[in-house]
């Protein structure tokens, strides 16, 4: 069982080819390309088990992209046609309370359509390569998995906010979720490697350009940072994180902006870019703060102060843990911040071995030999999942 699982962004597309047959789980290849509608893009292709390949590739387009890709595939040999497919998978991000991995068809597409003001930069690029998908290969299957489907499982009580109920029940002003897809591979990868009963509560530490915490018991989100919008939580790398609405306001009477201004800012020009005055990538924030930049240090204290926050809570949520987990380009990259992060946790039997976690690379246990709390840093794989769900969902046809 093929399955092309993609992974959309507002100028990018990329790729992993799983082949899914038999009980395999089998990475078959893997690329992108970048800068799509903007011109100096570069596509990047490799073969499981070869070197990555690259060449200037311009493309219009997403759909131009996919077809792209498509001739790759082929060209390379890995299909010998892309009608070979079973299936093409999305990682998708906002429908409401749909089920959490689903075909894809028009009335999805219109739910999608009505929660795209919530998701801005994600829902209506995912919108327009499943039409373009579908017009491409209209006998293959597209399955959306949808990122908020893992937190489905959060009691009621973390899933409204204190406002009226008809803004839930008619509006779908709800808190939804993100990063779905990572938490369950944290949930399900932890459980892997300590055992089931060791590992049955799990703080999901999602840290990157985009970051969430998920409270996980037995295998299930009980809570989770993000809410309505990918906008709301802990800061982003251009995003606001949590703010307070009655700022509109008083921005738009002492600084002239209307609530359209007001949101593309947070949404696009807020987070740790904003704050720090650097790109929001947190190895040029943490260059400017060793530079001396009192603003770039402001901003990653503001950062690691939101993740200890949610571990806080969710430690009394699931009454302590077994395993903290960091994940996603900051959460594995950045000895320093999972240093910072779990800074005089001792009274909750949450230890730091200094030297494991400066000289971890990949999968591993970073935690002191008196910690009662396993800590690890471990690489998610989003799009296996995205496969797995999306096989399952054939499967079951």
């Amino acid at each position: 069982m093929k399955i092309l699982v993609s992974n959309i962004g507002s100028t990018s597309f990329k790729f992993r080819l799983f082949d899914m047959g038999g009980g395999a789980e089998r990475e078959l290849a893997v690329g992108s390309v970048d800068r799509i509608g903007q011109g100096g893009g570069v596509a990047r292709f490799s073969v499981a088990g070869g070197d990555e390949t690259s060449q200037q590739r311009d493309c219009a387009d997403h759909g131009q992209a996919i077809r792209f890709v498509l001739d790759q595939l082929t060209s390379a040999g890995v299909l010998g046609a892309a009608s070979e497919l079973d299936a093409v998978a999305f990682k998708a991000v906002m429908a409401g309370d749909c089920e959490p991995v689903t075909l894809v068809n028009e009335e999805l597409l219109e739910r999608m359509e009505y929660f795209s003001p919530v998701a801005p930069a994600h829902n209506p690029a995912y919108i327009a390569a499943m039409r373009m998908f579908a017009d491409t290969l209209p006998d293959t299957p597209l399955a959306a998995a949808f990122e908020p489907g893992f937190h489905r499982t959060n009691p009621d009580r973390r899933r409204y906010y204190a406002v009226p109920l008809k803004w839930a029940e008619e509006y779908g002003v709800k808190r939804y979720g993100y990063h779905g897809a990572s938490h369950r591979y944290i949930a399900v990868r932890t459980a892997e490697l300590m055992g089931l009963e060791n590992a049955r509560r799990i703080i999901s530490c999602h840290l990157g350009g985009s970051s969430s915490i998920c409270a996980i018991r037995d295998g299930e989100s009980v809570a989770t940072s993000l809410g309505l919008s990918p906008q709301s939580g802990v800061p982003h790398g251009n995003r606001v994180g949590e703010f307070d609405p009655f700022a509109f306001a008083l921005l738009k009477k002492q600084a002239g902006m209307d609530a359209d201004a007001v949101l593309a800012e947070l949404g696009s020009g807020a987070g740790l870019a904003a704050l720090s005055g650097t790109s929001g990538d947190m190895r040029d924030i943490r260059q400017a703060a060793d530079a001396g930049s009192e603003q770039a240090k402001l901003a990653m204290e503001i950062f690691i102060t939101a993740v200890r926050d949610y571990i806080g809570a969710y430690l009394i949520e699931l009454g302590g843990t077994d395993a903290i987990v960091f994940t996603g380009g900051i959460g594995v990259n950045h000895p320093s911040i999972r240093r910072d992060v779990c800074q005089g946790m001792e009274f909750a039997g949450i230890v730091l071995d200094d030297d494991k976690n400066d000289t971890a690379d990949g999968e591993g246990r970073i935690d002191a030999d008196s910690s009662a709390a396993a800590i690890w840093v471990m690489p998610t794989n989003e799009e296996l999942i995205v496969a797995r769900q999306a096989a399952e969902l054939l499967k079951n046809r």
